[in-house]
């Protein structure tokens, strides 16, 4: 019987070679094939190296990271690029690609080396901007966009990834409440078409719109994880922002207000 676990963390400890103790220690987790998984917790917590192991980016000093049921340094570069696509907080870009031209890079996973996007390829890249809302600014060069427009062209290089897990590190932190809606409404979409989610936010209330699972983190390791409506409470929240949080319900939906 095949397991729902999609990705799991075992015992895994890792460190910076400049930081005296390490960020994650012996730290356990597992992110269930389908579900939309939140990460949360406060600066430092250790959210974004979660995601850089994840992606194979980061290797732990002990431990092991899993994929789909295999050692994650099995796969090829090629196919770790197919299975999962990132979003991150932000990313210099030093040349003047139109849209297009950048989303059209997430194809790279599925080109033979030194091959030239073909037509399918185009329709991908073109169809994952529309999906973000930018198709018509397709021909506009990248470096003419304001913050959350670039945010939103990163999410759309991730789409043209076409992955099974897409990550996404704070991917609400530049966009207004217009574009937050439609990168709640697109990842709901997603996840709806058996796409595994995992984001890390620093907004509670994002984490209780979206996910299906949140994970509390703290010092690098796992305070709580489990279902949303068992783990987005005070108690919890708390614990992990060491502050007094409260959860409160309007209109059938989960408010979090810092005391």
């Amino acid at each position: 019987m095949k397991s729902n676990c999609l990705l799991k963390f075992e015992g895994v400890t890792f460190g910076y070679p400049s930081a005296a103790q390490p960020v994650m220690k012996e730290f356990n987790l597992e992110i269930g094939s389908g579900t939309i998984t939140a990460i949360l917790g406060p600066n430092g917590a250790g959210k974004t190296t979660l995601l850089h192991l994840a992606l194979g980016w980061l290797k732990p000093q002990h431990g092991k990271i899993l994929l789909d049921q295999r050692f994650l340094g099995d796969y090829s570069r090629r196919a770790l690029g197919q299975w999962m696509g990132l979003v991150p907080q932000s990313e210099h870009t030093p040349f003047e690609y139109s849209l297009l031209e950048f989303v059209l890079l997430g194809r790279a996973p599925y080109l033979p080396q030194l091959a030239m996007p073909g037509k399918q390829d185009c329709e991908i890249a073109a169809d994952a901007l529309h999906q973000v809302g930018l198709f018509k600014l397709q021909n506009r060069s990248i470096l003419s966009l304001s913050g959350g427009e670039r945010q939103l062209v990163l999410v759309a290089r991730a789409l043209a990834q076409q992955p099974r897990l897409l990550l996404l590190d704070e991917p609400t932190s530049h966009l207004d409440l217009s574009n937050k809606g439609r990168l709640v409404h697109l990842l709901r979409t997603l996840s709806g078409k058996g796409v595994t989610i995992l984001f890390t936010t620093h907004e509670p209330d994002v984490a209780s719109a979206l996910a299906t699972h949140l994970v509390l983190m703290r010092q690098g390791q796992v305070l709580h994880a489990g279902p949303l409506a068992e783990t987005c409470n005070s108690q919890w929240l708390s614990a992990t922002y060491g502050v007094p949080v409260q959860v409160t319900e309007v209109n059938g939906r989960q408010v979090v207000l810092s005391m």
